[in-house]
């Protein structure tokens, strides 16, 4: 018997990137990687071409020139994990960034057609409506698909609910708001005086050790305010919304990654208020969000149906007995339209870039052509 072999082995220790989410699947990703002499970290903060990455020996700084791809949707992101340079880089690089497993992506205002990521690797996208106003259900139902596309899964939550104290009255609320999201747990929160948050904070423990949760909503939803009763401490920046017109300011900038108390575990990722929620590559997300709406449809006569004037539309005759509200088929055929306008414009736009690089590829083969067929001058 080896010297070695008498005593037990230790129990492995957990990695310590583990409250963070890392786990075996990321470990084995990662190998190539670690072969190199590189560290994994997850990115908490990014700006002007530098972000913050937590690693096993703490936050560093590093540099992001070698992952500014021209893809925006590839462009490094709070959440994100990477493989950074080891101690002893002046300056630390992040070399590379690893897959991702989900991502919430809209589409942003300009007018290339570009997807941008307000987060990486999540698994709760809290969806975050105030009722300090009336609730846009049309808004509810953009925010949901865009969070059944990330692959993450959704969580309404209306918050400010201490504006509402009628019981009946906040029960009517989050009854309109269910029936925008079938299939999504809707919570009514107050960060004020604490109605929900406990229940709140128990549906978010319920994913992987180390889950990720996305606070995702407009500016004066309260979700820096909500982001400090989960994190028990004031870490967020929180301001009062504006008298006049009742909207926030842009208390959060940048996109944070925060680590939740660690009887809790996992981590938070507080983002800046949306002004506007475009679709990006929905398809898919629509169908869960107006799951009633799909179901029916695939009774209707015609597999084409587009619930107009076709005879045999199972989607029409629930309009007309009052199971489907004609707000909701209205919502549907917007988003839908709207989604395969985007990809049409998408696919446009990438066609156009593909024939721009061909030129550029031919005029440069061109160009060393011609050089090499050009004789030297003599002097």
């Amino acid at each position: 018997m080896s010297a070695d072999s008498s005593f037990p082995c230790p129990p492995s220790r957990p990695h310590p990137l583990a409250p963070y989410g890392w786990d075996a699947d990321w470990d084995a990703v990662f190998a190539p990687y670690a072969a190199q002499g590189l560290l994994p970290g997850r990115v908490a903060r990014v700006d002007r071409g530098r972000c913050d990455v937590v690693t096993a020996g703490g936050t560093v700084r590093a540099d992001t020139e070698f992952v500014v791809p021209r893809d925006p949707m590839k462009i490094v992101c709070t959440g994100d994990w990477a493989a950074v340079d080891p101690e002893g880089h002046d300056p630390r690089y992040v070399r590379a960034l690893l897959p991702r497993r989900t991502a919430f992506v809209r589409s942003t205002s300009s007018k290339r057609s570009e997807g941008q990521v307000l987060a990486a690797n999540v698994d709760h996208a809290v969806l975050c409506v105030p009722l300090s106003a009336e609730v846009d259900l049309g808004r509810v139902e953009r925010l949901v698909s865009l969070a059944w596309t990330s692959g993450a899964r959704p969580l309404l939550v209306l918050t400010k609910a201490d504006l509402v104290p009628d019981a009946a009255g906040l029960g009517h609320l989050a009854e309109d708001a269910a029936g925008a999201a079938p299939g999504v747990r809707v919570l009514a929160v107050s960060a004020e005086s604490g109605e929900g948050v406990d229940a709140l904070a128990e549906a978010l423990t319920g994913g992987p050790a180390g889950g990720t949760t996305a606070l995702l909503g407009p500016s004066g939803a309260g979700k820096s305010t909500l982001a400090n009763a989960l994190l028990g401490t004031e870490t967020q920046d929180v301001r009062a919304v504006r008298d006049r017109d009742g909207k926030g300011r842009h208390t959060t900038t940048t996109r944070n990654l925060l680590p939740l108390p660690a009887a809790r575990g996992g981590v938070l990722i507080d983002t800046p208020g949306l002004r506007g929620v475009g679709l990006w590559d929905a398809g898919e997300g629509l169908g869960q969000a107006f799951a009633e709406i799909e179901a029916l449809a695939a009774r209707c006569r015609f597999g084409d149906c587009a619930h107009g004037t076709e005879p045999g539309c199972a989607v029409l005759a629930a309009v007309e007995d009052g199971t489907l509200g004609e707000r909701r088929l209205a919502s549907y055929r917007k988003l839908q339209r709207e989604n395969v306008r985007l990809a049409a414009r998408t696919d446009a736009r990438l066609r156009a870039e593909e024939r721009r690089r061909v030129k550029e590829k031919q005029a440069l083969g061109r160009h060393l052509h011609d050089r090499k067929r050009k004789p030297p001058r003599l002097r």
